[in-house]
């Protein structure tokens, strides 16, 4: 299990005791990157937590840091968590059980709950368009059941996910052009078309504080501009030749 985080010690404060408390069959390895934070986090966590294994790293940005943690994982499934997040009981057993059961997908994504209003929907998984368009499924909507079915997805967000290793060593990392935002989508679109699905399992579920590391007012302009920019990027550079001549109004 691994968390990328950038000056979150206090984010960690939350994510990490909903992490250990997890029941799961085997051993639970939990990896935190640190990606150059300023906050003190790498001596915290020798103090705080020495269960965890501390990775760090010069600043390199969020794809780098979700790259590194898929390298440093050694377990056959790699759960990838954001700082930002409190996990519900069961969650990682949830995500390895129906990887276990569908040897076909490649990835596995829970039902995302926002953190300060429980009955609101963060995500269910992520979809696009063929106009490149990409968000998460349910986005902001009042969880009313309507997300209650297991079913495939285009792609996990990867703010909560769990990998499987062959997938991700027959896919590749994520595209470090992208810096931030997307990179998951572009994962999923790459899995799909080697024939690897995602499923979506509702009965596994955390709850998001939503941009807690990236939404901040220094980086608020580039990362609006990476976010147009990676949708692009997206979609010249994932799209089959034929989808793209065929939508191309789109």
């Amino acid at each position: 299990m691994t968390i990328p985080t950038y000056d979150g010690r206090d984010l960690l404060d939350v994510i990490l005791p909903s992490v250990v408390s997890q029941v799961i069959r085997g051993e639970l390895e939990i990896i935190v990157v640190d990606d150059g934070s300023r906050d003190g986090t790498p001596r915290y966590l020798a103090d705080s937590w020495p269960e965890v294994r501390v990775v760090v790293q010069e600043n390199a940005g969020v794809t780098a840091a979700m790259n590194r943690c898929l390298i440093e994982a050694r377990g056959e499934y790699i759960a990838l968590l954001n700082n930002d997040l409190e996990l519900a009981p069961g969650f990682l057993e949830l995500l390895a059980s129906e990887l276990d059961q569908h040897p076909e997908a490649g990835s596995a994504c829970p039902k995302m709950l926002d953190f300060h209003d429980r009955g609101l929907l963060d995500g269910a998984g992520d979809v696009m368009r063929w106009s490149g368009a990409c968000w998460r499924r349910g986005h902001a909507q009042r969880d009313r059941g309507q997300y209650d079915r297991h079913e495939p997805v285009i792609s996990a967000c990867g703010g909560a996910a769990m990998y499987r290793r062959c997938a991700v060593e027959k896919v590749g990392p994520f595209d470090p052009d992208f810096v931030a935002y997307l990179e998951d989508v572009d994962w999923g679109v790459r899995a799909q078309l080697r024939g690897w699905s995602c499923l979506y399992v509702p009965g596994a579920s955390c709850f998001h504080m939503g941009s807690a590391t990236t939404d901040r007012p220094s980086l608020n302009a580039r990362h609006a501009l990476l976010l147009r920019r990676n949708g692009l990027i997206l979609t010249l550079k994932t799209f089959p030749a034929s989808a793209l001549v065929l939508h191309l109004p789109a």
